[in-house]
């Protein structure tokens, strides 16, 4: 029996290459937990895309709590740092601890994320949250920088071809302040 893991996706920008690859190897499924973005709006215009994409290819999804509260509070003092400092990895670890918390729930013993997609988001920072995150509920992480290996490309190819949305802000209210709108 093929192993099951539990991917989580912030986006199906992000996830379509990623969940593809994982699709042939595993017992996939999907959780879409990203109580970061704003505003809320956003939030379901992203869950519509990686809900299409996971039917298109008959993948599982479990759709988490959109608890942005819960997220500002974790970032909390952090308001002011711009994208890609202090405020990220706390982002990262809040939506990777809970991704875990929910592979164990499930009986998943292993899971992955689409955050290292990113082409801002560096593995580096990602992975040691995942493996921290793992350890603490008993499961495995994936460790895996999803732009390499041709897969950013693959994904824009299959995101073009789909004419899925694609957003041009990393996702929550202060990134989307950043970009200046």
């Amino acid at each position: 029996m093929t192993e099951r893991l539990l991917l989580h996706t912030c986006c199906a920008p992000c996830g379509i290459a990623v969940i593809d690859e994982l699709r042939k190897s595993y017992d996939l499924s999907v959780l879409f937990y990203n109580p970061n973005i704003f505003p809320e709006e956003e939030y379901l215009k992203r869950k519509r895309e990686v809900v299409r994409v996971c039917g298109e290819w008959d993948i599982p999804m479990i759709d988490a709590d959109y608890e942005p509260d819960a997220w500002g509070e974790a970032i909390r003092g952090l308001e002011s740092e711009p994208e890609g400092g202090r405020r990220c990895p706390v982002c990262f670890r809040s939506r990777l601890f809970r991704s875990a918390e929910i592979a164990a729930d499930r009986g998943f013993p292993v899971f992955a994320t689409t955050l290292t997609s990113g082409r801002n988001k560096r593995d580096d920072v990602i992975s040691p949250i995942g493996d921290a995150a793992a350890a603490k509920v008993g499961v495995r992480f994936l460790a895996e920088d999803w732009k390499k290996g041709g897969r950013q490309e693959a994904a824009r190819k299959m995101v073009c071809e789909r004419g899925i949305y694609r957003q041009d802000y990393c996702g929550c209210r202060y990134s989307l302040a950043e970009r200046g709108s």
